[in-house]
C-alpha cells in the first residue's frame, strides 16, 4: 500500500548513493579495504511501530531503497516496546548484520545494543530520534526538529492571526490556548518544545496567549508515546478543568495522531459549531487522516517532513559506511548525546495548510487527490 509512494525514488537512490561520501574513519573499521560489496551485505532496520502511518512509511521506504541498491534488509517493527526493540536489535548483531539504522523507542533503553555493536564493528545509524547515552551512536539523520517545532508555534500564531507570512497580524487576542508536547523519552520532542516555547513564549509573558490550565512545562504537556487517546484523555481532563465557560481558541499539538485525540475530546465536547468553533490546532507528519482533517478545515495545518528524503538520506549515510568511508554531516554541534555530539545530517519541512495540500503533497506525489478526499492512502 505504502510502498507505490516510493518506487518512483528507487533510480535515484542508487544514483545518488556513494556520491556524497567523503573519505574519513568511522565506527570499527572503517577502512576503504573494510568496504563491503552490496551483495555481501546485510543492513539490519529496526522501527518502532506500525501504529503510525507516519513510520511504515519510513520502514518501506529505507527497506526499498536499500534493495534497490543490492543490500539484503533485515527490518523489524518493535510494537512501541522497548524490551522488544532490544532483543530484536540484540537479534539482528548475532545474525551478522553490517550496519543498524535504528528509530528508538527510548533514547536511553540501547546502550547495550549499541556496546554490542561496537563490539562487532557494527556502525549504528539514529534515525529521525536520537539515541542517547552511548558514544556508539556513529550518525544521525533527521530533520531541523527545532526548527519544526518554531513552524508549528508560527502555524498556531498564523491560524489565530497574530502573525501573517509578512510579520505583525492584526489580532491582538487574548486568545486561550493549551499546549501538548511529544513523548519525554524522544529526543525529538524536546526539541520540537524548544522551538515552539522559544516562539510563543513572548506572546504568553505579554498576555496574547493565555494558557488557563496553567501547564506550560513540557512534564506537563507531555503525551507518552505521541498516543492518540493519552492526548485525547488530557485534553478532555484540561475542558472539564477550565473552560466551563470560556473557549479554547488554539492547541500546541506536536503530532497529528495527537492532534486528531484533541480534536475528538474537542467535539464531545461541542466544539465545531457557530457558537463553539474549532480551535486553531497544529500537527505534524502530515498523516492522510489528518490531511484531509485539514482539507475539510477542522485541523489548521501540520508539519510536513518528507520521509522519502529522510530515508534517501539513511541510504546514503549507509553506503557511506559499508564502502569504508564516512557520510558527509551538516550539523556537527546540536545533536549531544550526553556522552558525544554525534555527527547529523538535518532535513528542511513545511508547514502545510489547506492551500498548500496540492503544491507540498499532491504534485510532489506524495498522496493522491483521491486519497486526501478519502483521507486514506491507497
Amino acid at each position: 500500500m505504502i510502498s507505490k509512494k516510493f518506487s518512483a525514488l528507487a533510480a535515484g537512490f542508487v544514483l545518488a548513493l556513494g556520491v556524497t561520501a567523503c573519505s574519513g574513519g568511522g565506527a570499527g573499521d572503517t577502512s576503504a579495504d573494510a568496504s563491503v560489496a552490496p551483495e555481501d551485505a546485510t543492513v539490519g532496520v529496526s522501527m518502532p511501530t506500525q501504529t503510525s502511518e507516519r513510520w511504515i512509511a519510513d520502514g518501506a521506504a529505507v527497506e526499498s531503497g536499500l534493495k534497490d541498491a543490492g543490500y539484503d534488509v533485515n527490518i523489524q517493527f518493535a510494537g512501541d516496546d522497548i524490551p522488544t526493540q532490544q532483543q530484536q536489535i540484540d537479534s539482528m548483531i548475532t545474525q551478522g548484520v553490517d550496519l543498524l539504522i535504528i528509530a528508538s523507542i527510548d533514547g536511553t533503553a540501547l546502550s547495550s545494543q549499541l556496546d554490542a555493536a561496537k563490539a562487532e564493528n557494527i556502525p549504528v545509524i539514529a534515525y529521525d530520534r536520537l539515541i542517547n547515552g552511548s558514544a556508539n551512536v556513529d550518525f544521525y539523520v533527521t530533520f531541523d526538529n527545532y526548527q519544526v517545532g518554531v513552524q508549528q508555534a508560527t502555524a498556531l500564531l498564523t491560524g489565530l492571526g497574530i502573525v501573517t507570512p509578512q510579520g505583525e497580524g492584526d489580532a491582538t487576542g487574548p486568545f486561550n490556548v493549551e499546549l501538548f508536547a511529544g513523548s519525554l523519552d524522544d529526543n525529538n520532542a524536546h526539541f520540537f518544545w524548544a522551538g515552539a516555547i522559544d516562539t510563543l513564549q513572548p506572546y504568553i509573558d505579554e498576555g496574547t496567549l493565555v494558557v488557563r490550565s496553567g501547564q506550560t512545562t513540557i512534564e506537563q504537556a507531555a503525551t507518552l508515546r505521541w498516543q492518540q487517546e493519552v492526548a485525547q484523555k488530557r485534553m478532555e481532563d484540561i475542558l472539564t478543568a477550565n473552560y466551563a465557560s470560556d473557549l479554547v481558541q488554539g492547541v500546541l499539538s506536536p503530532f497529528d495522531g495527537a492532534s486528531r485525540g484533541v480534536i475528538t475530546a474537542l467535539q464531545n465536547a461541542g466544539y465545531g459549531t457557530t457558537e463553539k468553533p474549532m480551535p486553531i490546532i497544529t500537527g505534524q507528519d502530515a498523516e492522510i487522516a489528518s490531511v484531509k482533517l485539514i482539507n475539510d478545515g477542522v485541523q489548521n495545518s501540520t508539519i510536513f517532513k518528507d520521509t522519502r528524503k529522510l530515508a534517501e538520506q539513511a541510504i546514503i549515510s549507509a553506503e557511506a559506511y559499508l564502502s569504508g568511508e564516512e557520510p558527509v554531516a551538516n550539523d556537527t554541534k546540536s545533536y549531544d548525546n550526553g556522552v558525544k555530539v554525534v555527527p547529523a545530517f538535518l532535513l528542511e519541512s513545511d508547514i502545510v495548510y489547506k492551500s498548500d495540500i496540492q503544491s507540498l503533497l499532491i504534485d510532489s506525489g506524495y498522496y493522491t487527490a483521491a486519497e486526501v478526499e478519502a483521507g486514506q492512502a491507497e
